[in-house]
């Protein structure tokens, strides 16, 4: 049976991974990282993807298995698979929000909610960020990424969690494009247009150094959203029964 690391974004948890998995006799392994899910932050600083991948590494028992991964989660797929090749079976990355560079530009709304929440109540940093520019253009151009980040103020551990946003904003999955494009597995790569966080040109550049990687554009999760789970449930379970069938 296939074996399925699937790790959720950042301020999601086990069940965002639920709504995107499909119909599948594949087994799925999910580890809600440090402050997602009701996990505790631990006391260890600062929170990096290079920590929520090795813990979410530990939770899988299986010699081989797929890495996928959501946003935050596609970063950690990524780091998994080329720093453990022996391991890894195949790689699905959905709506990747990181290249190789630490704090990538996109990144930058994250970090500036973050800063937010560090220095004022989470309500008043909820409508300073509203107000702001740049939430105001987010409204215009990209309003589920507005809502997403709007909520991480809703969450009861709001000020804790800032620190969670601000560290993992500020990081990288730690790889080059040389570590990419050694990779021998195949990919595929999920991700659409309309989006300020996961630009689709950042799944561009992944695809266009992992060799082999397919990349398919699906419908808006802003605009569709039905739809754009739909066709990301039918591209995995294609994915994951072709991987299936090409194991010995």
């Amino acid at each position: 049976m296939t074996v399925v690391l699937f790790q959720h974004g950042l301020g999601g948890d086990e069940a965002q991974v639920m709504r995107h998995w499909p119909e599948t006799p594949a087994q799925r392994v999910t580890r809600n990282s440090r402050g997602h899910g009701g996990t505790g932050l631990g006391a260890e600083r600062p929170f990096s993807l290079a920590m929520f991948a090795d813990e979410a590494l530990a939770a899988v028992q299986a010699p081989r298995f797929v890495a996928a991964g959501i946003s935050m989660g596609a970063a950690i797929a990524l780091r998994l698979a080329c720093l453990h090749p022996a391991r890894v079976a195949g790689l699905v990355l959905i709506r990747p929000a990181w290249g190789f560079d630490p704090a990538p530009a996109n990144m930058a709304p994250v970090r500036d909610i973050a800063g937010l929440l560090r220095r004022m109540p989470p309500a008043k940093a909820r409508a300073t960020f509203a107000a702001s520019a740049l939430g105001q253009r987010l409204a215009r151009d990209a309003p589920d990424n507005l809502a997403s980040l709007l909520a991480y103020c809703d969450r009861p551990d709001a000020a804790e969690f800032a620190t969670v946003l601000a560290d993992i904003a500020a990081d990288g999955p730690g790889i080059t494009p040389r570590d990419a494009a050694a990779l021998r597995l195949p990919c595929l790569i999920l991700a659409n247009d309309g989006d300020m966080i996961h630009p689709l040109a950042t799944a561009g550049q992944l695809a266009a150094a992992i060799p082999g990687a397919r990349l398919a554009e699906v419908p808006p999760k802003s605009t569709a959203p039905e739809a754009h789970l739909a066709a990301i449930r039918t591209a995995l379970a294609a994915f994951l029964s072709s991987v299936a069938k090409a194991q010995p």
